[in-house]
């Protein structure tokens, strides 16, 4: 017995779903930063660090997702996962007036955060 979702509850759930994801950032973000505060990271554990945050991130967005709608649950949790990515781009731009890095970067942000939420929704 198939269960339909209304289409107002698919956004919400997404937003939801973001919502999450952007929390488990904050709180990694500052585990983060504890742990170069204590252990004196370099710059390239740092970046690794943010690079896994992402990615953690945008698969727990995922799987919750995921867990909620049921259907398509690889394509939505790739939909969490853009839209996670396209929200830390517009977020940077709107803080920095620039972008940060270069086309590359960015691609490589987009594919790891599309690539966590697939994940998180498949494993849900």
């Amino acid at each position: 017995m198939e269960q339909t979702m209304s289409k107002n509850a698919k956004p919400l759930l997404m937003m939801k779903a973001l919502v999450l994801a952007y929390a488990v950032t904050g709180i990694l973000l500052l585990l983060l930063a504890y742990l170069l505060y204590k252990l004196g990271l370099g710059e390239s554990q740092v970046n690794l660090g943010i690079m896994v945050i992402y990615i953690v991130s945008s698969l727990l967005g995922g799987f919750y997702l995921g867990k909620k709608i049921k259907v398509r649950r690889f394509v939505w949790g790739m939909g969490v996962g853009s839209g996670y990515a396209l929200l830390l781009i517009a977020v940077t731009f709107l803080t920095e007036h620039h972008m940060r890095g270069d086309i590359k970067e960015m691609a490589l942000l987009f594919f790891l955060c599309v690539t966590g939420g697939a994940l998180g929704g498949m494993l849900s």
